[in-house]
């Protein structure tokens, strides 16, 4: 797979951060939409690309934090998926799809059960069509801890990690430095906001809903509302248990990763070495990128995304292999 090449002018790691995710939103494909009942009396919207033959391979996609359908880097795989002829499946995670779920509880990085109950679900009805995956940062972090947890019996054949916290507990604190604190400020208020939506289904489950929104931090946020919700300690022990860096070695499809060595959510001391990863996992770690950035372009103003071509290119071939 060829390497990343990054624009010249989109240099540093907000710039490709910031360009990918606030110019030029991609309009998306034509999607169906459905909603899984869940047996804990909750439920997950999903949707459909139904691009491609009936029997194509699917690929499930799996978004970062307070991510949507919305967000710039799953409309562009979506569209990258069709242009190969691959279906895709989108999931929300629980509250992320512009409607609050009806429990307390929400999802973090290493919640893994959704995502094992969706593939597991398409799986019993189409027991003969080759399953992919992408996730991107949390996103990526779960699917990731999802395909170790789950070793030789992943329902997967090819899966796909960009700009993951591999290391929940190394990069703690990074959004509290430097110029990196716009994105933890953003997040916190699109968060305040879902939480405020939920607000007495979390005060009936114990959160005190005024020192989460007073939060400063991300790490604060996580011990006032994740620790509770989850049965979590601490954030420590939320983060250690989160991680998927210790479930690399156990991965057995093959899996690739992308990442950048500038992003500004994450530490390049996390990123994992070789020795740490499964036989079929494909490290591409690279200086420049940003967080899920990766846009690439010789003249100013037009961008092309990596993301949505080699990657994509390296999964279709593995899934139609």
């Amino acid at each position: 797979m060829r390497p990343f090449r990054p624009a010249w002018w989109l240099a540093g790691p907000h710039l490709q951060t910031l360009w990918a995710s606030l110019v030029r939103r991609p309009t998306l494909p034509e999607l169906r939409d459905e909603r899984l009942e869940l047996s804990d009396g909750d439920f997950l919207d999903i949707k459909w690309l139904d691009a491609g033959e009936t029997d194509a391979p699917l690929v499930f996609i799996f978004h970062g934090l307070q991510g949507s359908i919305e967000s710039p880097y799953i409309g562009r795989t979506l569209n990258a998926l069709k242009e190969r002829g691959l279906r895709g499946l989108f999931l929300h995670f629980r509250s992320c799809g512009g409607e609050p779920n009806r429990l307390a509880r929400g999802y973090h990085a290493g919640e893994t059960g959704d995502i094992a109950h969706v593939i597991r679900t398409v799986h019993e009805r189409e027991p003969e069509t080759l399953l992919g995956a992408i996730g991107f940062s949390l996103g990526g972090n779960a699917l990731l801890k999802h395909l170790g947890e789950a070793r030789g019996e992943t329902l997967i054949s090819a899966a796909v990690g960009v700009s993951v916290p591999y290391d929940m507990l190394a990069c703690s604190g990074r959004l509290d430095q430097g110029f990196s604190k716009i994105y933890r400020d953003y997040l916190l208020r699109m968060i305040f906001k879902a939480v405020r939506q939920k607000r007495a289904l979390l005060e009936e489950a114990g959160v005190d809903v005024d020192s989460v929104v007073a939060s400063k931090t991300l790490r604060e946020l996580d011990d006032r509302l994740i620790v509770p919700l989850h049965g979590f300690d601490d954030a420590d022990d939320y983060y250690v248990k989160t991680s998927s860096k210790p479930y690399l070695r156990e991965i057995t499809c093959p899996t690739l990763l992308i990442q950048s060595v500038d992003d500004p959510f994450l530490r390049p001391s996390l990123l994992p070495e070789q020795e740490e990863c499964g036989p079929l996992v494909e490290r591409h770690f690279f200086a420049n990128g940003g967080h899920v950035g990766f846009l690439e372009g010789s003249i100013p103003g037009i961008t092309s995304p990596y993301l949505a071509g080699p990657p994509m290119d390296w999964l279709a071939s593995k899934l139609r292999a």
